[in-house]
Parts: C-alpha cells; structure tokens; sequence
C-alpha cells in the first residue's frame, strides 16, 4: 500500500514536468556524456542522478536503491547511468566531496572515488581524499594539486544550475530518458524527485523499456 501512494505521487509529479517542458523542450544536456557514465553507451534507457555527497538520502539511494538497479539494468545493459552534481550549499564538504571525485576522474578513478566518498561516511575533508586516493592508486601529488586548485568547481555548478533548471530544489532528483544509439530521444524525460524505493523506478524503466522495444520492432 505504501509502494502504491508513493507511485501515485510520483506519477501526478511526472505529469506536472511533462506538461511543463513540453515535447520540444527537453533538455539537451540530459544525455551529456562527459565520463562519469556507468553502463551501456548504447542503452535504451538513461538515468540521470542529481546528488550531493553529503545528502543523507543520497546514501539512502547509493545503499538501498542503486545496487538494485545496478543489478537489473545497469549490468545487464539496459539502461545507461550519469551523475551529476548537485550540492546542497555554495562551499564546504559537499563541493569538496565533489572536487575530489572530479580529481580522481582525471586519473580515471571517478567512480572509484565516488563508491568510497558515499561507503565511508563521515570525514569529508582534505586527509579523507588523500586516504581514499592513496586507496585507489592515484598519483598523490597530481590529486593534492588538482584538490587545491579546485579547477572542477564551476562544471559542478553547471551540473547543478542544469539541476534547478529541472526543477530540483534538494537532492536527490533523478530524471529517466529513452535514448537510442547515445542520443536523446525528443520526448518528454520523466522526473523522480527524490530518493524513491526500487520499485518506482522499476515501474517507470520497464514501461520505457516496453515503449523502446516496441519502437524497435516497429
């Protein structure tokens, strides 16, 4: 019952942005790959997270609902998965969180990074990045350079003004988008405000899972 009221809630809040974005409005940046990517490239489904290393429910999702999806899509090449920044206040932890996960990337190690910084809670600070660096094998000095020129920060501003632009206000905020060979398909994305259970998105990928095989074998 409860799974239902959720559902029912989301729906009316899909319909909302549907009918404010319109068919022609849907955001271009949604498919935007720029490496922090989980997945198939060629998936039928994307999913775009919103979120903020220091956001309680953001964890929620990473423990509770992100291994699952992980599991049924992601693994199995269904869907596509992006992160993108959002962080909750201008300066401190958050931003820093986020700098740090960037600077790993720059060494090819953004997702290890970012699994660490959501696994070890607490302790989102400069000594935090340089054990989860030293971690995972990163060049310690490139890191710290890369840390104190914080050279990332206006990109995870982009991510997050692109974020507000869809409506989010807090974290996390998750959009779903049919996609084909990589591009976006030109309708409507559908919104999840917030840190759903599995079932939620289940429902909603299926369903365009199901219109993505039908306009496969059309």
């Amino acid at each position: 019952m409860r799974h239902l009221v959720w559902i029912t809630v989301i729906v009316g809040f899909v319909l909302l942005m549907t009918l404010s974005w319109g068919k022609e409005q849907a955001s271009d940046f949604l498919g935007r790959d720029d490496g922090r990517t989980r997945g198939n490239l060629q998936a039928p489904i994307t999913l775009v997270e919103y979120s903020d290393f220091t956001c309680g429910f953001c964890l929620k999702f990473f423990q509770e609902t992100w291994p699952r999806i992980r599991d049924k899509y992601i693994e199995t090449g269904k869907v596509r998965f992006l992160y993108r920044d959002f962080p909750r206040a201008f300066q401190g932890p958050g931003v820093d969180a986020a700098i740090a996960a960037r600077c790993a990337g720059d060494q090819g190690r953004y997702w290890q990074m970012h699994d660490r910084l959501f696994t070890n809670g607490g302790g989102l600070d400069e000594s935090a990045f340089q054990r989860h660096a030293k971690a995972i094998g990163l060049d310690q000095p490139v890191f710290v350079t890369c840390l104190k020129e914080a050279r990332h920060t206006d990109p995870i501003f982009q991510d997050r003004s692109e974020g507000v632009s869809l409506g989010f206000r807090g974290t996390p905020g998750f959009v779903l988008l049919r996609t084909r060979g990589g591009e976006q398909e030109k309708e409507p994305p559908i919104v999840i405000p917030g840190a759903f259970p599995f079932e939620v998105f289940e429902e909603q990928i299926d369903r365009l899972l199901g219109v993505a095989d039908a306009k496969g074998k059309g």
